[in-house]
C-alpha cells in the first residue's frame, strides 16, 4: 500500500510530459489502493461471516490479478513516458515495486484460502 501511495504522490508531483499516461497511472494506483484497504476492512471486520453468498477468496484473487495486470501496464506506460524526469521515473519505479508486491499478496492469499482449506478438508 505505501508503494502505491508514494507511486501516486510522486507522479502527482512531478510534472507531466504525457496526460493521458500519467492520468492513468493515478488513475490505477488510486482504485488498487481503495480496493485494498476494501479487503483489509473486510477482513479485520470480518465481514465475509455475514456476507456468505460471496466467495471472497476468488472476489480477493480476482482483485489482485486484475489490479496487477493493470498495475503493470501503468507502470510500463509510466516508465516509457518519463524523459529521465526524477519524480515521474520514482513514480514507475515504486510502480513496479508495488506490482511486485501485489504478485506476492496474490500467491499469499491463494495459498491461504485455497491450499490450506484444501489440506484442512482431509484432516
Amino acid at each position: 500500500q505505501i508503494a502505491l501511495l508514494v507511486a501516486f504522490i510522486s507522479v502527482n508531483n512531478s510534472p507531466w510530459t504525457d496526460y493521458s499516461a500519467y492520468s492513468y497511472f493515478q488513475i490505477v494506483t488510486m482504485c488498487d489502493l481503495v480496493m485494498i484497504l476494501f479487503f483489509y476492512i473486510i477482513h479485520i471486520f470480518r465481514i465475509y461471516r455475514k456476507l456468505t453468498c460471496v466467495s471472497w477468496p476468488l472476489a480477493e484473487f480476482l482483485h489482485y490479478l486484475i489490479g496487477t495486470i493493470l498495475l503493470l501496464i501503468a507502470s510500463i506506460v509510466a516508465a516509457s513516458k518519463s524523459y529521465n524526469l526524477t519524480g515521474l521515473v520514482a513514480g514507475a519505479t515504486f510502480g513496479f515495486l508495488a506490482t511486485v508486491l501485489c504478485v506476492l499478496s496474490m500467491w499469499s492469499s491463494y495459498k491461504v484460502s485455497c491450499i490450506t482449506q484444501s489440506t484442512s478438508k482431509y484432516h
